[in-house]
């Protein structure tokens, strides 16, 4: 069993739709709590894993889940540690995913700091534009960069049974281009393509995106944990 470190309160958005009011649980279908407080991230994986059958919840449900102090080295190491602690905390079973973008020209940054690249108190449109200020001199043939996920699942003891990453690789344009998606989205480009996350849209990222991807390496194992009656 994993042990939990340190943690503090956590100050939840409101979600919209489905991710919205008190806790009701289907007791037809198996709770599967999804361990972000990211809006936008939560319904991705909402629209991701809505056709396994699970009964979905967000942070945004538990007003006493707690806040993570992601103090990883790694991805991975960040995903176990907010999937095990939520768990362990809420009583649930818990899917922890921590994600970021990794550019070439700047050695993997800004890597697991993806979302606080610009400060604690970053935008998605500060982190923006201090990507573009650190490539200012670099080719666009060498602005390429890669999405990473990684995502953990904890039972509500602490203990981890299922684990993927998956990855998504472009480069970075000179210019946000697009509103669709979020963080890095405008400026990520897949080159395939010649558009980024934020002109492909939902439609086209949650096919061939880096979260996407993660999530169907899982669908195996959420399936298997299922037959064999973790959830009983």
């Amino acid at each position: 069993m994993r042990r939990i470190t340190s943690f503090r309160r956590l100050s939840v958005l409101p979600y919209p739709r489905q991710l919205t009011g008190p806790i009701v649980t289907d007791s037809h279908r198996p709770l599967l709590v999804l361990g972000t407080g990211n809006r936008k991230k939560g319904l991705e994986l909402v629209d991701l894993l809505r056709p396994l059958g699970f009964d979905l919840k967000t942070l945004a449900d538990f007003p006493t889940a707690i806040e993570v102090v992601e103090d990883g080295d790694r991805f991975a190491a960040n995903a176990v540690l907010k999937a095990t602690q939520q768990a362990v905390h809420l009583g649930q079973w818990v899917l922890g995913e921590d994600s970021g973008l990794a550019v070439d020209a700047l050695d993997g940054a800004p890597g697991i700091y993806s979302a606080r690249y610009s400060g604690e108190s970053a935008t998605d449109e500060s982190n923006n534009a201090k990507l573009l200020s650190a490539l200012d001199e670099v080719p666009l043939e060498r602005r390429t960069a890669h999405y990473v996920c990684t995502a953990a699942l904890s039972d509500p003891s602490g203990q981890v049974r299922a684990e993927v990453d998956a990855r998504c690789y472009g480069r970075v344009v000179r210019d946000p281009a697009g509103t669709a998606g979020f963080g890095y989205d405008p400026l990520f480009e897949i080159v395939e393509y010649h558009r980024t996350f934020g002109q492909l849209g939902d439609a086209v990222k949650t096919t061939i995106s880096h979260r996407s991807r993660a999530m169907r390496r899982l669908t195996g194992q959420l399936i298997a944990l299922r037959r064999e009656g973790a959830w009983d």
